[in-house]
């Protein structure tokens, strides 16, 4: 036994032959049996929780005793979304020496104010990552901050996560996570249309050392709701709407991103926490609205398959094939799952609800990890319904601290946006007039324990620094990034590639061709923010030289072949003009790009109800919507008018279900895409690739076939038919051969 010292850029590194490494910024550390530990205490004892022979579940018990209510409360808020640097103008501005950062002559790793406020004065050791400028600067700012912390009580590192941070694509309607030199990979969607779990957990795996080595070690991932409903915003982060692919995809998710290969129990220093969401499953939102809003809060199940939405949770997320055997963590989504409450009878949102959580997910599932809420849950609600963050759903009625409370009683172990301690202090108060200091004291530590335990685990107590360098190297690396462009080649589904039955295929082009691809439109709009988003005029391969593929021209008339770049019908299924001019303010989302009157829809809402709202029906049956990108549709149709003969690919980024009746006879080839790179896209229409998605969910025939299905429900809508014949039922792609009928398929056939 021994040990080896190096001098690294502000930190020492402590390698203990025979145990873990350590680090340490300050230089303390403890000597004992020939190895050395941190000196987290900085009094030159060795107490259990530093000790890295133990279990993490042992250091965590040791630490959390050692807590005050207040450090307990700090471990129990998850800060609000952090940008390295912070740019004025964001959403989550921060400051440095009071000036925003282009004034402040600051490097841009350096902590905002706002951060030192938050990690000293309210104990935030869980910090939320959005966007960083590069590997180098998210490494030395996570060095930043954790010698920061080492110099606060106790030495509790901060644990970094993340949203869902590879995506290839920047279209879609939430909030995304961003790196600029990361490998990028498909959606959600696009990661199921590989129907193969294996392909997944290969993607947890890098995307796991592409985090650690951005300072990550907690994923706000996988998305595991199975996603039955073709209108909601968030579809296109699921693994589809089949229960079975979905459970199998969460099962390899969580695999692949929490095991460190040759640990015994998987977990260490390669481990990142998965947090799976949304229990008991956010799709099934009445009409496609999304319960990040007030006019979408509630989720219904009007075809009786609310246990459906809980498998990819009990049978795939929680019962994992590797070591680490369970998901760290578990997020209830902002929704109210409108008569799920058979116990209590009470509509309220899901991290509210004592049934779902206390009784369901710890109780009868004995489910122990963190419980974590969606974000924004807790603060008091905007006086109007057309917000973004109203979603104390159901308890508006209480004060900050007793929505805190509640929360706390039901099994919640943390919440997701807070980074002000006073409402859970208050909340404690609250509960040891309730309960007793010794109850309250007890269940605020096993809540302390449960959140320890990740950090634990990953081994962040024992090492919390990084080398930049080596960030520089592991992040986006060549591998990576080919692995990642491999599966966005093998993410797009042909649905299309023949003019009429018997007809030769379409695709593959050759190379060199004369190629038109008009500019699209998209039409003034609400952003997920709700603010208001300007008109767009959108080259649909700016920044890309196509020239090695084809040679484009400014008009049809001009080319061999067409390329109509069109995304998913976007819509708003809520509008405050709509109220202004007497109406309820609810409008179809629509999956058409036509204008669309919704004859078919159902006449009396299943969940209604609002302290902002005189009615409870939130019906638009009889309404007209239109899309904000109706002009794609325009684009298709004007180009094959004037191509004539000519061949027109249609290129569909596809964030819903799309009905394809509107376009698909005009199209000769279609392929559907889930957010790749535009030239994962020429590379398979010029055969340099073969098209072997399926499609992971249906394509419905109409509009009033997606009125007619129930949310909750998968396969129940009738899937669209071509004019070669093929049904775009879940399952269905072509490759140049024909149609894909493989193991993959059969494995998952409905």
């Amino acid at each position: 036994m021994g040990y080896k010292k190096t001098e690294k850029d502000g930190y020492v590194l402590v390698e203990n032959e025979g145990g873990k490494n350590v680090a340490s910024a300050n230089g303390r550390f403890i000597e004992e049996d020939g190895f050395l530990f941190r000196d987290l205490e900085d009094d030159g004892k060795l107490y259990p929780y530093e000790d890295w022979r133990l279990t993490p579940t042992e250091r965590a018990r040791d630490l959390a005793g050692r807590l005050s209510t207040e450090e307990i409360a700090g471990l129990m808020m998850y800060s609000p979304h952090q940008m390295v640097p912070s740019m004025p103008g964001s959403p989550f501005k921060g400051t440095y020496g009071g000036k925003d950062f282009p004034e402040a002559n600051v490097p841009a790793w350096s902590m905002s104010d706002q951060q030192a406020d938050f990690l000293k004065n309210d104990h935030v050791r869980y910090v939320l990552t959005t966007i960083v400028q590069s590997a180098e600067v998210a490494a030395k700012w996570n060095n930043t901050l954790q010698k920061y912390v080492e110099e606060q009580p106790h030495g509790i590192p901060i644990n970094f996560s993340s949203d869902p941070r590879n995506g290839a694509d920047a279209g879609g309607q939430e909030y995304k996570s961003k790196g600029d030199d990361i490998s990028r990979w498909p959606e959600g969607l696009g990661m199921a249309a590989q129907f193969d779990p294996e392909a997944c957990l290969k993607y947890a795996k890098i995307i796991s050392k592409e985090y650690r080595a951005l300072g990550i070690s907690t994923a706000l991932s996988p998305q595991i709701d199975v996603g039955t409903e073709p209108r909601w915003m968030r579809v296109e982060d699921t693994f589809g709407c089949s229960p079975d692919l979905v459970t199998d995809y969460a099962k390899a998710y969580c695999d692949g991103m929490q095991t460190t290969d040759e640990e015994e129990d998987g977990w260490g220093n390669d481990s990142v926490s998965a947090m799976c969401k949304h229990w008991p499953g956010g799709a099934p939102c009445e009409a496609g609205r999304d319960a990040h809003y007030p006019y979408g809060k509630f989720a219904v199940y009007p075809g009786d398959s609310f246990e459906l939405h809980k498998q990819p949770f009990l049978q795939g997320a929680f019962k994992l094939d590797g070591p680490t055997e369970c998901a760290a963590a578990v997020m209830p989504y902002y929704a109210v799952s409108w008569g799920r409450d058979v116990k209590n009878k009470k509509n309220v949102g899901n991290s509210y609800s004592e049934y779902l959580i206390k009784d369901q997910l710890r109780g009868r599932y004995e489910y122990e990890g963190v419980v974590c809420t969606d974000w924004g849950i807790t603060q008091d609600p905007a006086p109007i319904i057309d917000s973004f963050g109203s979603r104390c759903f159901g308890v508006e009625d209480l004060t900050e601290a007793e929505r805190h409370l509640l929360a706390i009683e039901n099994g919640v172990d943390q919440f997701g946006g807070n980074s002000d301690m006073k409402p859970i202090i208050e909340a404690y108060n609250i509960g040891v007039k309730k309960y007793g200091k010794e109850a309250m004291d007890e269940r605020m530590q096993r809540s302390a324990v449960r959140l320890l335990m990740s950090s634990f685990r990953c081994g962040l107590f024992d090492n919390p620094y990084l080398d930049p360098e080596n960030s520089k190297k592991i992040v986006g690396c060549k591998e990576y990034v080919d692995a990642g462009y491999k599966a966005q080649l093998a993410s797009v589904v042909m649905v299309k590639n023949q003019s009429a039955p018997g007809e030769k295929n379409t695709l593959p082009l050759k190379k060199g061709l004369k190629v038109y691809i008009p500019n699209r439109h998209i039409d003034a709009r609400k952003t997920f923010f709700r603010g208001d988003a300007p008109a767009q005029d959108i080259d649909p391969v700016e920044g890309m030289d196509i020239t090695s593929y084809f040679e484009r021209v400014d008009s049809p008339e001009k080319a061999d072949v067409a390329i109509v770049f069109m995304e998913s019908p976007l819509s708003d299924g809520y509008s405050s003009e709509d109220l202004k001019n007497g109406g309820n303010g609810y409008l179809p989302i629509m999956l058409q790009y036509r204008p669309y009157t919704a004859t078919a829809a159902r006449k009396v809402s299943i969940g209604g109800g609002d302290f902002r709202e005189n009615f409870t029906n939130r019906s638009y049956a009889g309404k007209t919507n239109k899309a904000f990108n109706e002009s794609d549709l325009d684009n298709l149709l004007n180009t094959k008018k004037v191509m004539g003969d000519k061949k027109v690919i249609c290129v569909l980024r596809m964030h819903n279900s799309t009905v394809p009746t509107e376009f698909e006879k005009y199209s000769d080839a279609i392929l559907v895409e889930f957010g790749v790179q535009k030239s994962a896209i020429f590379d398979l229409i010029t055969g340099k690739a073969e098209p072997s998605a399926m499609l992971p969910v249906q394509m419905p025939e109409s509009m009033e076939n997606v009125e007619a299905h129930c949310e909750d429900k998968p396969f129940d809508m009738t899937p669209y038919k071509d004019v070669i014949g093929n049904e775009y039922q879940f399952g269905f792609g072509l490759n140049f051969k024909g149609v894909i009928n493989d193991e993959r398929k059969r494995r998952y056939e409905i």
